[in-house]
């Protein structure tokens, strides 16, 4: 074998290996590094809010592709966290008790409805429960 065919055979061989991968979803060829931003089919998880962001009114974190906030002492609102329109991980505005994608400026009020593009569908939002200091999120 020749050192051209060896190359060819290399490269077919790479293709076959990552072209599996690229379509199943796994974050080597995903828009987003963090898997954590892909929400899941079916969401339901539970989170501690003893410490950590949520232990803070106005406090927000991404879990499992949900973006969970705290409003008040008693009441947090879940959405899901990719902006629709590309995709980027969204954030929570405290102060307005709406998000905003820090990629094009899109805008979504506090149920995920869309506020300003260039995004034109809503979030998803997402149920939560709190039970003590265990906050469930669920679909």
């Amino acid at each position: 074998m020749n050192r051209k065919d060896f190359f060819t055979q290399l490269g077919v061989g790479a293709a076959a290996l990552l072209v599996p991968v690229c379509f199943g979803g796994l974050a080597g060829c995903s828009k987003s590094a963090s898997s954590n931003t892909t929400p899941s089919p079916g969401i339901d998880f539970t989170l501690d809010i003893s410490s950590g962001a949520l232990a803070t009114i106005g406090g927000f974190l991404v879990s499992q592709g949900v973006l969970v906030a705290r409003v008040n002492a008693s009441s947090f609102i879940a959405v899901s966290a990719a902006c629709t329109h590309q995709g980027t991980t969204i954030n929570y505005n405290a102060s307005g008790n709406n998000f905003f994608c820090p990629n094009h400026g899109a805008r979504f009020d506090s149920s995920g409805a869309v506020t300003q593009g260039p995004a034109t569908t809503d979030l998803k939002k997402y149920n939560t429960s709190l039970a003590g200091s265990s906050l469930r999120v669920f679909s």
